[in-house]
Order: structure tokens, then C-alpha cells, then sequence
């Protein structure tokens, strides 16, 4: 069983759409002032407040008078807005995430409702304190026989509703195993090439509306906040980030689902990206590459179809290292694309050689984990490649 979200667009009513910014205006204060009660305990008197504390403070916020409109909205959404704080704070304090933010408007905002805060009736959505249904454009069918247990309503800076359903995917969804085993290196010019020589282009779909948006931005810098030329020229910014952000993700579904149907086997490099990204030349043009939300779908999807995927050390040496005899160059600059090896003369493609590299490292690591022999090359047992192998 596979716990999967779809997504859809939708289009409220007056009344639907009334409702639910006063719904996602409630969690988003809820947000805040939990968040700020925690932050300023935290400062003034060195405790740490609870989620069952902050539900206590919701309960007493009802009953204030300037505050009694937080009854007039489901309180389903506003206890799971209390809940994601909580995770959010867990995250903080496991290291994995920095400190939390306080919601803004400008950012529209989503409100999460639990089986008790809507109904599903005929293949249609009833949200709790609207009595008409949701008018989803249906894009796609969700599987027979699956029942949402969480909805999610979201709305996004450039205006667009949209609604993700939660189900559990009872399907089998693992593929017919195939022997095809692939190392990919990943880059800027061509967004991937794989060990069997294909090459990927990347789309730069920044570079396509950038002058665009450039103009976008500097219109909206003229206009005084508040007004309503204003929240036109922002609402145009965000539509233009919004159709850059949708072809991108697009682009990148549609790649790693090729890459996950025709190979059993797929290595990459365990990269850094938001190391990567510090550096200043180099930061735009990575993010538009889109490699951590690449990867990260290579991860899900190859649990979903039944492949493997295989991430070796990001500190180990794939472009310098011959994938002939296996000679490290001391030094390789990204401008130079092609190289021969001084050891045995032989010719290589820069990002061919990396990913041929790739490839055989991941594989043994992958022997690694079955109790194989140790890693070669490296002289060491362990699959980091830190010590041994840093150029």
C-alpha cells in the first residue's frame, strides 16, 4: 500500500471562495500568535511550550470578543495549523530545518481538513460549513476504490485554488524487473547525462521569462503598497514565477518517470545543493536545474515501481578519476569539458567519464549493502568515500 496525493484545480463560488479565505486568514493567525506565545516564553522564561498547550491557548482565543470569529470557521483546520507547528519545532530542534517563520498573506496560504472536517459523497468534495460541492476540475480519476483521508485546500500567490487528496493506493504498482543499470551526472549545460551516453537537455525555463520577469518587477517596484496598481503588478509577478515553477516541475516529472521505467538501476551523486547554491555565479542557474527535487522524485518513484536507486559520496572524485584505469588527475577545471588521461591516453568526455564513474562506484556500494567484497579503490570497507578518495 502507497500513500499518494493528487492534485487538482478548482474553481469556487463567491460563497466558497468567501469562506475559505476567512478560513486560511484564521489559520494563518492561529499560526502566528501559537507561534509567537512559544517564542516569547521560550525568551522570557526559558519553557517550551507544547502543542497541547497551544490548543488550550485556541480554546481561550474563541471566547475573546475581538477574537470570535475564529468560531465561525471549521476548527479542523486550525488544530492541524497548531499541529505543522509542532512539526515544524520538531524539525528545528532535530537539526533539520531552521526556526520557523511566521505566515504571511501575500503568500496565500492552505488549510488541511481531516475526514471529520468533509464529506466524500459520489466522487465529490464537501468541506465543512459549505453545503455545496467543491468544483474540481478533474484532470485525472482517483483509483477505484480509494477514500481521501486528508484534503488539502491551498491557495497560491498568483490566485490559483487548488485542492491535493490524500488515498492509499492499494494498487501494485512495481514494474517488470529489466536488467538496465544506469549512472547519471548531473549538470547545468546538459541537465543530465547517463553512463550509456544520452544526454538531457536542460529546458532553462528562468532564461525563457526572465527578461519578462525582470520587467514585471521593476513595474512593481513603482507602485506604492497598498494600493490596488499594487496587488496588480504583484499578482502579474507571481503568474509569470507560477508558469516558470509549472514547467520546470512538468519538465522534471516527465524525466524522472522515463528514467525510472526504463532502468532497474539508477546511481547518482549525493550532492549539496543548498551548499551549492552559496555560491553566488553558479546559484540561479542551479536552482533552475531543479537536481534536488530530481532527485528526490528518483527516490519516491523508484519506491513506488520497484527499482533501486543508489547515492554514492558527494566527495567522491567522478570527473577526475579515468574510467579506464582508473588514475585521479590533481586538477580539473568545469571549463574543460574534455580530457586525456596521462596515465594511458585515453580520451574522455568530461560528464561520460563522470557518469561511467558513477555508475561502477554505485554498483559496488550496492554489493556493499548485500555483504559483497569491500569497495575498490579506496582501500576501505566503509561505503563513505571521505577520507580516501577527496580530491
Amino acid at each position: 500500500m502507497v500513500e499518494k496525493a493528487y492534485k487538482f484545480r478548482f474553481y469556487p463560488t463567491p460563497e466558497q471562495e468567501n469562506l475559505l479565505r476567512r478560513t486560511l486568514g484564521c489559520v494563518r493567525l492561529v499560526y502566528n500568535k501559537a507561534l509567537a506565545a512559544r517564542t516569547q516564553a521560550w525568551h522570557e522564561n526559558k519553557q517550551r511550550v507544547s502543542y497541547k498547550q497551544t490548543s488550550a491557548m485556541l480554546t481561550s482565543w474563541k471566547k475573546q470578543e475581538d477574537l470570535d470569529f475564529l468560531a465561525q470557521v471549521s476548527c479542523v483546520p486550525l488544530q492541524q495549523g497548531l499541529r505543522h507547528l509542532q512539526q515544524a519545532f520538531t524539525n528545528f530542534f532535530s537539526g533539520r530545518a531552521n526556526y520557523p517563520k511566521f505566515k504571511k498573506k501575500r503568500n496565500g496560504g492552505s488549510a488541511e481538513f481531516t475526514k471529520s472536517a468533509f464529506r466524500w459523497k459520489d466522487g465529490k468534495v464537501y468541506l465543512a460549513k459549505c453545503s455545496s460541492p467543491l468544483p474540481i476540475r478533474w484532470s485525472r480519476q482517483l483509483p477505484p476504490g480509494c477514500v481521501p483521508s486528508t484534503i488539502t485546500v491551498r491557495l497560491n500567490p498568483s490566485g490559483r485554488w487548488s485542492v491535493s487528496l490524500r488515498v492509499n493506493e492499494t494498487r501494485d504498482l512495481r514494474l517488470k524487473p529489466i536488467k538496465k543499470q544506469i549512472g547519471i551526472d548531473l549538470g547545468i549545460t546538459n541537465l543530465l547525462t547517463t553512463s550509456d551516453g544520452k544526454t538531457f537537455a536542460n529546458p532553462k525555463n528562468l532564461n525563457k521569462l526572465h527578461k519578462k520577469l525582470r520587467l514585471a518587477q521593476k513595474s512593481l517596484d513603482r507602485k506604492t503598497k497598498g494600493t490596488n496598481n499594487y496587488q496588480k503588478a504583484r499578482l502579474k509577478v507571481a503568474r509569470i514565477h507560477a508558469k516558470i515553477k509549472d514547467s520546470r516541475l512538468d519538465y522534471t516529472h516527465k524525466l524522472t518517470t522515463q528514467l525510472i521505467r526504463e532502468n532497474q538501476t539508477i546511481v547518482v551523486e549525493d550532492l549539496a545543493v543548498k551548499n551549492m547554491v552559496k555560491n553566488h555565479k553558479l546559484a540561479r542557474a542551479i536552482s533552475d536545474a531543479n537536481w534536488g527535487e530530481l532527485v528526490r522524485q528518483l527516490e519516491y518513484k523508484a519506491e513506488w515501481y520497484g527499482r533501486q536507486l543508489i547515492k554514492i559520496d558527494r566527495y567522491f572524485p567522478s570527473s577526475k578519476r579515468c574510467s579506464s584505469c582508473g588514475h585521479v588527475v590533481e586538477k580539473l577545471p568545469l571549463n574543460i569539458r574534455e580530457w586525456d588521461c596521462p596515465e594511458c591516453g585515453s580520451h574522455h568526455d568530461r560528464d561520460v567519464n563522470a557518469s561511467i564513474n558513477i555508475l561502477r562506484m554505485g554498483t559496488r556500494v550496492g554489493d556493499r549493502r548485500k555483504g559483497t567484497p569491500t569497495l575498490e579503490g579506496c582501500g576501505r570497507s566503509s561505503v563513505s568515500l571521505r577520507s580516501d578518495c577527496k580530491t
